[in-house]
C-alpha cells in the first residue's frame, strides 16, 4: 500500500500464504502416485543458447588458487591499513566486487555489511528451496530429482545460499519425510530422518561452495501463523528447537545463520513492550539463545505487518527496527529480513499509484531499505517472487533488482537477497524451474543476473568453530509518520546514496545546501535528495553540531509552491503552506562536538525538487 493508507485487509495477503506454501496443487501432489523411473532424469538442464554457467562461475573464482590466495592478503592488509587511519572498511568495499575466495568461516556484521571470517564482504544470493515446512517434512521435488542434482543446478545458475524453511514438526519423535524417488536417485537418503536429510543437503551444499540459512517457517505444518508461538506449539518448544538446531550444526560453516521465524503479522507488534506480542522481544530472546549455544551464527530477524498504524507484507515492515533495534547478547550479529511481492500475490495501492513504478524506491526506503542507506544493519530480503505475467509485476521486479544494487559496482556492499522461489509448486509465485522439476525458466531467472553473486569456498560437514567477530553494534533510525510518531536510534549515521531505479525515473543526486546554524544557532544542516521521480521525491537531512554540545535543533525550510511533505522519519515535521519545521525527538537531540543525525521525508512535487535553504537552530 502507499504511505498512509489504511492498512490492506489482512485476507488478501493471508490468501497468498495459503496458495503460496501450499504443497497440494493437483497436478504437482508430492503425494500423488510415483511417476513411473523411466520419465525421470539427472541430468541438469541448461538453456539453449545461453552462456556456461560454469563458465561464469569460473570466471568469478578466479583463474587458479593463488591468486585468491593473494586477493585475500591484500583485503585483509587493506583493512588493516583502513583500520589504523579510520575508515571504514565496510565502506571502502563500495564498487568493488566481491573478492574471489570471500565468505570464509563465520561471518558477523559491521554496519550494513556481512563479513567473512577474514573480514571481506559477502553478498547473499540466493534462492528458497521450501518443503521441510510442510507434510511432506523434506525439500519438494525430491519425486523427480536426486537432491544433489538439484544443488549442482543452483550453483551452476549463480545462487550461492540455499534459504531452508522448516516447521518444528520435523523435530517431533518419529517423524518422517515422504514423497522421495529412491530409485537411482536419493539412495543416500532412504531410511533417514527428515533432520537427517536436512544434514545432508547442509553438507553437500557446503561442500560445493554455497551457504544455508535455516528459516523457522511455520510452527507445525498446518500453516502460517502471525506470532511466534500457537497453542500447541509454545514458545518453550520454539527456543527448545532453535538451540537443537544451533547445536547440530555447531562448528559446520556451511549454516550461517538461523531465519528465527517467518513473516509475523498482525497482532505482532515491534516494541510495543507487550511480551506475548512483541516481536522485536521475542527475536532477542530466541536470538540470544541460539547465540548462547552457538554464538557465531547470524541471527535473522524479519520485519512484521503494523508499525505505528502503517501496515505493509508480511514480515515486510521494519519501521520499527531504528527505534526498537534487536539488541543481542553478541554483538554483529543482527541481519534483519524483509519480504516484498508482486501482483500475483496480493494487491497494494502502491501499485496503481500514477508514479509506479518510480515510486518504489521511496516505498522501499521507508520499511526497510533506510537500515540499509544509513549503515544502520545489514538488510536481507529473504522473500520476493512473482509469477511475472502482469506488466506491473515485470516492473516491479526490475525496479526492486535496480533497488537492491549490482554485484559487478557494489560487491558485498549491497542488500542480500533469496528468491521465492526454487520450487514450481508455488502456487502464487511460481517458480525458478518449470513444472517439469528441470527446466530453468530463464526470462525469470534472466531478471535476477545483475544481483548474482560469487559462490564460497567449500565447507567439510563437521569442524572448530570459528569466532570471526567484530566489536561494537549498530543503532538505527526508523520510518514513521509527519505527525511525528516515529522514532528510532541514530548514532552517527550518514544518509544514503540513491540506488538504482527503473527506467523512466531520476536518481537523487542533487546535494542540499548548507546554511545556518553558525555563531549562536550551534548547528548545521544540510540537504540530500535521495531519490526523485515524476511526482515525488525522498531526502535525508542531516544535523551536525557545533563547536559545543547541544540538547536539541530545530531545522526550518521553505519548500516551492506545490510540494508537499506527506511523511518522515526520525523527526517531528510540520508544514504551513510552504514553510517547514523539523524538531529533534526525545533520542537524537542531544549532540556532541560535531556530533552528527539525520532524518528523512517523503513528499510530494510536480517535478525535480531542488535542496532549499536550511536554517538550523541549537537549543
Amino acid at each position: 500500500m502507499r504511505l498512509g493508507s489504511a492498512p490492506t485487509p489482512a485476507p488478501a495477503v493471508a490468501a497468498h500464504h495459503e496458495l503460496k506454501k501450499s504443497p497440494h496443487r493437483a497436478h504437482l501432489d508430492p503425494c500423488a502416485p510415483t511417476v513411473p523411473p523411466t520419465e525421470r532424469t539427472r541430468t541438469v538442464v541448461v538453456s539453449p543458447g545461453s552462456s556456461s554457467p560454469l563458465s561464469r562461475l569460473h570466471a568469478w573464482r578466479g583463474p587458479n588458487r593463488v591468486r585468491a590466495l593473494l586477493a585475500a592478503a591484500l583485503a585483509a592488509a587493506l583493512f588493516a591499513l583502513l583500520s589504523l587511519t579510520g575508515q571504514s572498511p565496510a565502506r571502502a568495499a563500495v564498487a568493488a566486487p566481491a573478492a574471489a575466495g570471500a565468505g570464509t568461516g563465520y561471518w558477523h556484521t559491521s554496519g550494513r555489511d556481512i563479513l567473512d571470517s577474514s573480514n571481506q564482504p559477502v553478498r547473499i544470493a540466493g534462492i528458497n528451496w521450501f518443503g521441510f515446512e510442510t507434510s511432506n517434512e523434506v525439500v519438494h521435488g525430491l519425486w523427480s530429482r536426486d537432491y544433489k542434482s538439484m544443488i549442482d543446478q543452483m550453483k551452476s545458475l549463480g545462487y550461492n545460499t540455499i534459504r531452508l524453511p522448516y516447521s518444528d514438526d520435523i523435530f517431533k519423535p518419529g517423524a518422517t519425510a515422504n514423497s522421495i524417488n529412491f530409485y537411482n536417485m536419493n539412495t543416500d537418503l532412504q531410511g533417514l530422518s527428515p533432520l537427517q536429510i536436512m544434514d545432508k543437503i547442509v553438507n553437500y551444499a557446503g561442500s560445493i561452495g554455497l551457504r544455508v540459512i535455516l528459516d523457522r517457517h511455520r510452527p507445525d505444518s498446518s500453516g502460517q501463523s502471525a506470532l511466534w508461538y500457537t497453542s500447541s506449539v509454545p514458545e518453550s518448544t520454539w527456543l527448545t528447537n532453535l538451540k537443537a538446531l544451533a547445536t547440530r550444526y555447531q562448528g559446520n560453516t556451511a549454516v550461517v545463520g538461523i531465519d528465527l521465524h517467518n513473516e509475523p503479522h498482525d497482532p505482532a507488534c515491534w516494541g510495543c513492550g507487550d511480551t506475548t506480542i512483541d516481536w522485536r522481544l521475542a527475536a532477542e530472546r530466541a536470538g540470544n539463545a541460539v547465540l548462547g549455544v552457538n554464538p557465531n551464527l547470524l541471527i535473522f530477524v524479519e520485519g512484521i505487518q503494523t508499525f505505528n498504524g502503517t501496515s505493509g507484507w508480511w514480515g515486510g515492515n521494519l519501521m520499527g527496527a531504528g527505534q526498537y533495534p534487536v539488541q543481542l547478547n553478541v554483538a554483529n550479529r543482527v541481519v534483519y529480513s524483509a519480504h516484498d511481492y508482486a501482483t500475483s500475490v496480493a494487491q497494494q495501492t502502491w501499485f496503481t499509484d500514477p508514479s509506479f513504478p518510480s515510486n518504489m524506491p521511496g516505498i522501499w526506503d521507508k520499511y526497510w531499505g533506510y537500515l540499509f542507506k544509513q549503515n544502520i544493519a545489514p538488510v536481507w530480503v529473504g522473500e520476493f517472487g512473482t509469477t511475472l505475467q502482469s506488466t506491473t509485476d515485470q516492473q516491479w521486479l526490475k525496479a526492486l533488482v535496480d533497488y537492491m544494487l549490482p554485484t559487478s559496482a557494489n560487491g558485498g556492499d549491497s542488500f542480500s537477497w533469496t528468491f521465492w522461489s526454487w520450487n514450481p509448486d508455488s502456487g502464487d509465485t511460481g517458480g525458478i524451474l518449470k513444472d517439469d522439476w528441470q527446466t530453468v525458466d530463464t526470462v525469470k531467472d534472466g531478471y535476477l543476473t545483475s544481483i548474482k553473486a560469487p559462490t564460497f569456498g567449500g565447507t567439510g560437514s563437521t569442524g572448530g568453530t570459528s569466532s570471526g567477530t567484530s566489536s561494537g553494534t549498530s543503532s538505527g533510525t526508523s520510518s514513521g509518520t509527519s505527525s511525528g510518531t516515529s522514532s528510532g536510534t541514530s548514532s552517527g549515521t550518514s544518509s544514503g546514496t540513491s540506488s538504482g531505479t527503473t527506467t523512466g525515473t531520476t536518481s537523487g543526486t542533487t546535494s542540499g545546501s548548507t546554511t545556518g546554524g553558525t555563531g549562536s544557532n550551534g548547528c548545521t544542516a544540510t540537504w540530500h535528495t535521495d531519490n526523485s521521480w515524476s511526482g515525488g521525491f525522498t531526502a535525508t537531512i542531516t544535523v551536525t553540531a557545533g563547536s559545543t554540545a547541544i540538547n536539541g535543533w530545530n531545522i526550518a525550510f521553505t519548500l516551492p509552491s506545490g510540494v508537499q511533505e506527506t511523511s518522515g522519519w526520525n523527526a517531528t515535521i510540520t508544514q504551513t503552506g510552504t514553510s517547514v519545521t523539523a524538531k529533534n525527538l526525545s533520542y537524537n537531540g542531544a549532540l556532541a562536538p560535531a556530533g552528527s543525525t539525520s532524518f528523512g521525508l517523503q513528499g510530494t512535487a510536480s517535478g525535480t525538487i531542488s535542496a532549499p535553504a536550511l536554517t538550523c537552530t541549537a537549543s
